[in-house]
């Protein structure tokens, strides 16, 4: 069984998910070229490896490497794991690869040099990694949104988790800093895993955004003796829906009944004051909501074919 579903070609779902492949791949490429590569810093990944690589033998390009160790892995995964990597990964990767180098040989290796020093960085390394992390994020973001992956450590890791059962989240992140250890190793420089860990970091942040959008919705759960005068307050002032759970008290066993609702940051206000109102002691968990998908949000159909 297959992760990922075909698509008809030609089909308007196809043409939307290979332009992401495509503006996803370049900004990952410039993501590199701009800010990562010039300035040594080694944020995980086959790519990452390409720094360290292209630092010790020059004559081998990051991208053209990375390639090079997409191929094989990719097809190890396959082996190992099952045909979970589509066409559009093995696009993905070709072209992120051929942009990396393309752009390179444009600007050079320092880009700085091509606009008259204007735009050095080299003494400000922690613009390059948020900028850098910024750009690699968005890119990979749409290259998801595809429904394609970015192959290499994720690939290694997938390995891991499927013999050693330890979480996938867990084991990129292992896989991830032993690549930055190593640019330490071969840099020689403290501050390279410190500036890579902080693009990593922000590359995760801006990956969820660009997946799940800028989401200021909460998601409470209200336990209260007064939770019709909630109800009644959610459904007719805020214009909101929620549901009816039942529960038993751990301490004495006595019923409640607890409400499930998600409201925006204003309604979130709102809603705390009218509480603190009816029922002071009333029991209030505020999470926040990542996502939300169904009436009166975003729809699944509107997500999926978005």
């Amino acid at each position: 069984m297959t992760f990922f579903q075909k698509e008809k070609i030609f089909s308007k779902k196809w043409f939307i998910s290979y332009s992401l492949i495509v503006i996803g791949s370049f900004i990952l490429a410039a993501g590199f070229v701009f800010f990562i590569n010039p300035y040594h810093i080694v944020p995980g990944g086959v790519y990452g490896i390409g720094i360290v690589v292209h630092h010790l033998i020059p004559k081998i390009p990051v991208g053209t490497f990375g390639l090079l160790m997409n191929i094989p892995l990719t097809l190890l995964g396959v082996r190992l794991l099952g045909p979970r990597f589509g066409i559009k990964t093995v696009v993905g990767m070709v072209l992120t690869s051929v942009f990396m180098d393309g752009l390179t040989a444009i600007v050079g290796e320092n880009p700085a040099t091509m606009l008259n020093g204007s735009v050095n960085l080299s003494k400000d390394v922690l613009l390059s990694c948020i900028f850098g992390g910024v750009l690699i994020g968005f890119g990979l973001g749409l290259i998801f949104k595809s429904k394609a992956t970015s192959g290499g450590s994720d690939i290694i890791a997938m390995i891991f988790a499927k013999y050693t059962r330890l979480p996938l989240g867990q084991l990129m992140i292992y896989v991830d800093s032993t690549i930055v250890i190593l640019g330490l190793v071969v840099f020689g420089d403290w501050k390279i895993p410190l500036y890579s860990w902080i693009t990593i970091y922000v590359t995760g942040k801006v990956i969820d955004v660009v997946l799940q959008g800028i989401n200021y919705d909460k998601t409470l759960f209200i336990i209260s003796d007064k939770y019709e005068d909630i109800r009644d307050k959610i459904i007719n002032d805020l214009h909101r829906g929620g549901t009816y759970i039942p529960g038993k008290g751990m301490y004495n066993g006595a019923e409640k009944t607890i409400i499930y609702t998600v409201v925006n940051r204003m309604e979130q206000s709102v809603l705390e004051e009218f509480i603190h109102q009816v029922d002071p002691n009333a029991f209030v968990t505020v999470l926040e909501a990542n996502e939300i998908l169904g009436e009166g949000f975003k729809s699944l159909n509107e997500k999926l074919e978005g």
